[in-house]
């Protein structure tokens, strides 16, 4: 029996009303706290914060060059200082459990920098690493690290030989067959794995004493990554391959390292840097050196001005951000400001037309391996990265477009539209990156114990694609439609909920797929939409918030849950109810009034929790954005519903 929309009694909050003075307040306040901090030529970017992996892998970065500069680590150790978790050790988000990869990088950036052994926070970071096991648990990603900095033999590192880069495409492995940030981190650090050079370390720095067991002595460095057949299987290619790569001719491998090169000259991207993330413009910065390029040659100099183009100064402490976001700050702030009325209009206008010009339209990347004949059309993440388009961006900058004016931006929004339709993957969602990216197998090597190898379709990214193609026209019936509704319909959650791919989590999801279904004409009646309205009223906390963890990622930690509610992820729930036609919700009335009453004077809200990922378990995200305009659109969102006296969300997200 389907279930029916709670009705508001008697005993229930009633929803503000839509001349509610707290509630024009609060959408003035944020409207005006966003509008302030617009660019000139029309787009938004703010602040992106990982864990401490960045800012320590930064340090360690210009130890190991020799050109570390004494002011700006000693602002980054400030800020390695502060986010020091209270268990000792460092975590992947606010508040999260130690993670012992993150700990040790952390532990060796602020020894590098000169903080003493003894020193109270040093002492109780090394002594929650060594209750955990030691530097020796770390992943394969701070093994590399360590190998290049000679604190653990090579041995210690799964073998990936550069030879790697001459393999055909129908091999079992082949780079194009794994996600585009894997591709960037990985061919520039093949080079790094056939050289081995050795970090310059200037202050002969070592973590000796970290690890429970010198690394010389340790037998078993390689483990499979997954407790399966499969995964022992590959323990045992690796053993094979060890003892075989020695034996390669030095010819092959040069012509293997000389393509491994090529990859990175053609993709190198300026100064936003190779892939547009950080572990990437380090490899390629460490690839250039170990080669012996002089560092005045333009591919050091490009490399090394990436990177320095993400270091945040800050007025107590500096950091460096993992990559930058401005076309996806722009497109979420255009999409709150839309919902709050005319006033916006201008600011809009220089938004909208700064993403027209940042539509990737002549350059072919590498998801055209996949789909050749594909003409490009997508929206990268960062300022420039026009290898690396994502469907994700594309589909919420084609919504943007078409809902503020889409006669002006006709042609780039079916533009858009012919690559998101193209870029669909076979089971009918859609990838970030790149279609078809399944190669499930490829999660059981050594290497990928990180479990981030690949970018197979995700319910938030296809819900995003599914949202766009309904609101320009798409109908139900359509073949791209239909595949895709079949999708989420599957990927739904036996307790009704989506899982969130690339935000925290499955409120994230949840909302994402109930606008897009939405969108595409499922009414709010449907049985999937009864079952995730229930589950997020459900999840809705005491003082009207939402929140979720970032252990949501683990298996059999809870869902949709966590001891504080955040702003954002509050705004993700009302969006979502609201897309499901539950506006005039008791839990709606709750939510709304959660936000006006925990904002700050600034028009912004307190969020030092993280609510995006980069990769689930391994990385996440802390867009400060996020606590700007989700709220607001929420807020602006409900009051434009409520005066037009209607259930009805009538876009695409």
């Amino acid at each position: 029996m389907t279930a029916e929309p709670v009705p508001i009694s008697p005993g229930e909050p009633q929803p503000p009303s839509a001349d509610n003075p707290l509630l024009d307040t609060a959408v003035a306040r944020a409207r005006d706290w966003l509008l302030a901090r617009q660019h000139a030529d029309g787009h938004w970017v703010f602040e992106l914060e990982a864990d401490a992996t960045i800012p320590a892998e930064y340090i360690l970065l210009q130890h190991y060059l020799g050109t570390a500069d004494a002011a700006l680590e000693q602002r980054i150790a400030r800020y390695l200082r502060r986010i020091q978790g209270n268990h000792g050790g460092w975590p992947l988000f606010h508040g999260g459990a130690l993670d012992v990869s993150a700990s040790v990088k952390a532990y060796f950036a602020l020894k590098a920098i000169g903080d003493p052994v003894d020193a109270p926070h040093m002492a109780r970071a090394r002594a929650a690493i060594l209750a955990r096991g030691g530097a020796r648990r770390s992943n394969v990603f701070t093994r590399i690290l360590l190998a290049l900095w000679g604190e653990v033999p090579w041995r210690a590192v799964p073998v990936m030989p550069v030879e790697i880069m001459l393999l055909p495409r129908w091999f079992p492995f082949h780079i194009d067959k794994i996600s585009y940030w894997s591709r960037t981190v990985i061919v520039p650090l093949l080079v790094l794995m056939a050289k081995r050079p050795r970090a310059q370390n200037p202050r002969g720095v070592t973590i000796a004493e970290l690890f429970a067991e010198p690394p010389d002595t340790v037998a078993d460095w390689i483990a499979p990554p997954t407790p399966s057949a499969v995964g022992t299987a590959f323990v045992w290619i690796d053993r094979g391959l060890r003892a075989m790569v020695p034996r390669l001719s030095e010819k092959r491998r040069q012509r293997a390292i000389d393509r491994a090169v090529a990859f990175v000259d053609e993709r190198l991207n300026g100064d936003d840097g190779l892939g547009g993330i950080f572990p990437a413009m380090v490899n390629a910065l460490l690839m250039y050196e170990c080669l012996g390029y002089p560092r005045d040659h333009p591919n050091w100099v490009t490399a090394h001005s990436a990177v320095e183009k993400l270091v945040v100064h800050d007025d107590a402490f500096d950091y460096c951000q993992p990559c930058l976001s401005p076309v996806w700050d722009t497109v979420l702030a255009g999409h709150a400001l839309m919902d709050v009325g005319e006033e916006t209009a201008s600011a809009l206008a220089r938004a909208c037309d700064w993403l027209e010009r940042k539509q990737v339209r002549d350059i072919v990347g590498d998801w055209a391996v996949k789909r050749p004949g594909l003409r490009p059309g997508g929206w990268a993440f960062q300022y420039e990265n026009p290898h690396y388009p994502d469907v994700d961006d594309t589909a919420a900058v084609g919504l943007a477009l078409d809902r503020f004016d889409g006669g002006r931006y006709r042609a780039a929004v079916e533009r858009a539209a012919e690559w998101i339709v193209g870029m669909q993957s076979r089971n009918g969602g859609w990838g970030a990156f790149d279609a078809d990216n399944t190669h499930a197998y490829l999660n059981h090597i050594p290497f990928a114990d990180h479990g981030a190898l690949l970018d197979p379709p995700t319910a938030d990214v296809s819900a995003r694609c599914l949202g766009f193609l309904a609101q320009i026209g798409y109908r139900p019936d359509h073949p791209t439609m239909a595949a895709a509704l079949a999708y989420l319909r599957r990927e739904q959650e036996a307790d009704g909920s989506w899982f969130g791919r690339w935000g925290t989590n499955y409120i994230y999801g949840t909302w994402s797929v109930l606008a897009a279904l939405n969108a595409a004409g499922v009414g709010s009646e449907a049985p999937e939409m009864r079952r995730a309205v229930a589950w997020l009223v459900a999840r809705q906390h005491q003082d009207g918030g939402w929140g979720e963890s970032g252990a949501s990622y683990w298996p059999d930690e809870p869902r949709g849950e966590a001891p504080f509610s955040t702003a954002s992820q509050t705004a993700w729930a009302l969006l979502g109810l609201m897309a499901a036609g539950e506006a005039a919700h008791p839990a709606v009335a709750r939510g709304i009034d959660y936000l006006v009453t925990t904002q700050q004077p600034d028009g912004t809200w307190d969020e030092p929790w993280y609510t995006a990922v980069g990769f689930p378990r391994v990385f996440y995200l802390r867009y400060h954005g996020y606590r700007a305009f989700f709220p607001l659109w929420a807020l602006a969102r409900y009051r434009r519903l409520r005066l037009a006296n209607s259930s009805r969300v009538a876009f695409g997200i």
